[in-house]
Formats: structure tokens, C-alpha cells, sequence
């Protein structure tokens, strides 16, 4: 959809993330966010003061809204422009947490061989230094 073959009245009921999406499907390319909004603003001929007002709501709508990601700079594009970079760079964070728990068994596995070699035969004497009171002595002392 191109905003040239929009009617006035159909751009004024459309939402602020619906018009960037097409602003940025027409563009082509990312965008910061105020320049996006100042294009919505001219569409929807909305002034200076509600620019102001609203532009970080804007943002936060962007920041919100699924099709949108925002890139380097405050840089704001399509996420289905960037589809196959996340994809690459879940697989590259999959591969560390992969390569990280690896490690852990290895660490685990030398741990284990370690405490092999501890002799549990032998019986503790923990409780050497146990002492037992009879409750009739226990009375006494208080």
C-alpha cells in the first residue's frame, strides 16, 4: 500500500504503528524516530504541539509493537527486514550456550574422577563428642 493512493480521510483513521509500517515499507529503509512521526504528523496534520505531546508515546508504541525493531542510533525498521540476521544471531548464541554447557560436564566429570579416589570406607566419628543428658539431669540444671 503506497500513502499516495491513501484517501485524507482514510490516513487520519489509521494508528501511528499502522502508518509507520507503511512509511517504512515505502522508504525502504531505517528510519529514526523522529522523522517517522514528523511524516505522520504532516499526514494526519497534526501541529507542532502534538508532536511534542505525543512523540514519546510514539516510541513507546514502536518499541511495543512485533513488526518494528530498532537498530543502531535510534534507528527504527521492519522486523521482516531483519528476519534472517536475528535468525543468525540465535543460532551463534544457541552455539555458545552449547559450547558453555559442554564445559560444565567436562568441569563435572573431572570433578567426579577427582572425588573418586576419596575412601568412604572409613566410618566418620562424628558423633564422638556427642553428649547425652538424661531429662531428670536436664531439670536439675535449670
Amino acid at each position: 500500500m503506497k500513502l499516495k493512493s491513501i484517501s485524507k480521510e482514510e490516513i487520519e483513521t489509521l494508528s501511528f504503528d499502522d502508518l509507520a509500517y507503511i512509511i517504512l515499507k515505502e522508504k525502504g529503509k531505517k528510519m529514526k524516530t523522529a522523522e517517522i512521526f514528523k511524516i505522520i504528523c504532516e499526514l494526519q496534520n497534526l501541529d507542532e504541539k502534538a508532536y511534542e505531546n505525543q512523540i514519546a508515546d510514539f516510541f513507546t508504541l514502536l518499541a511495543t509493537e512485533k513488526r518494528f525493531i530498532q537498530l543502531d542510533k535510534g534507528c527504527w525498521d521492519l522486523k521482516e527486514n531483519h528476519s534472517i540476521k536475528i535468525e543468525q544471531e540465535e543460532d551463534e548464541d544457541l552455539e555458545e550456550e552449547i559450547i558453555h554447557n559442554e564445559v560444565d560436564e567436562e568441569q563435572e566429570d573431572n570433578y567426579l574422577d577427582e572425588t573418586k579416589d576419596i575412601d568412604d570406607d572409613e566410618p566418620e566419628d562424628d558423633l564422638k563428642d556427642l553428649v547425652v543428658i538424661d531429662e531428670n539431669e536436664l531439670e536439675d540444671e535449670l
